[in-house]
C-alpha cells in the first residue's frame, strides 16, 4: 500500500488541487520534508512513500506524500525505527483505515436498513382493518359464566 487515499485515482477535475495532487517534483519535495532527493528516491524504492509518476517517468509528490515523509523521517530519527518497521507500520494505518472506511459504509447500510423498516412498519401498521378493536379486560372476576345454546322449537 502507498499511503494514499482512493480518492487519488479518479472522479475530480483535473484543475482541483487536493492533498492527494501531485504537484512538487522531488526537489521541492525534499525541501518541504527536510529530506534529501536522494532520500526520497530511496523511500520510493523501498514503498515507503510512492509518488505519482509523469509521462517522463518524473516524480509528482502531493500534500499526503510530504506528510507521509516527514512522518517517516520522525518515527526513524526521533523514536528510531528502522525503515522495515515504518513500512509495517504504515501499511497497518493503511489498513486501520481502509477497516474504518468499511465500518462507516457498513453503518450507513444499517441506518438505511433501520429507515426501511420503519417504513415498513408504519405500512404494515396502516393496512390494519380499523373495524377490529383489540379487547382488553378491565378487572378480572372470579364468576362463572354458562352459556347454553338455545332450543330449536319443534315446527
Amino acid at each position: 500500500m502507498d499511503g494514499r487515499s482512493p480518492r487519488r485515482r479518479g472522479g475530480f477535475s483535473p484543475y482541483e488541487l487536493t492533498e492527494d495532487t501531485p504537484v512538487y517534483v522531488i526537489s521541492v519535495a525534499a525541501q518541504l520534508s527536510g529530506l534529501h532527493p536522494q532520500t526520497l528516491r530511496q523511500y520510493d524504492r523501498l514503498g515507503l512513500v510512492s509518488p505519482d509518476r509523469t509521462a517522463g517517468r518524473g516524480r509528482r509528490y502531493s500534500a499526503r506524500d510530504i506528510e507521509l515523509l516527514r512522518q517517516v523521517q520522525q518515527l526513524s530519527q526521533d523514536e528510531g525505527i528502522n525503515l522495515a518497521g515504518i513500512k509495517r507500520i504504515i501499511e497497518l494505518e493503511n489498513q486501520v483505515a481502509a477497516l474504518q472506511a468499511r465500518v462507516a459504509e457498513l453503518a450507513d447500510a444499517l441506518d438505511g436498513a433501520a429507515v426501511t423498516m420503519r417504513q415498513r412498519e408504519a405500512a404494515v401498521h396502516a393496512s390494519y382493518r380499523r373495524d377490529l378493536v383489540p379487547y382488553q379486560e378491565v378487572q378480572q372476576t372470579s364468576a362463572l359464566v354458562v352459556w347454553r345454546p338455545k332450543r330449536q322449537q319443534p315446527d
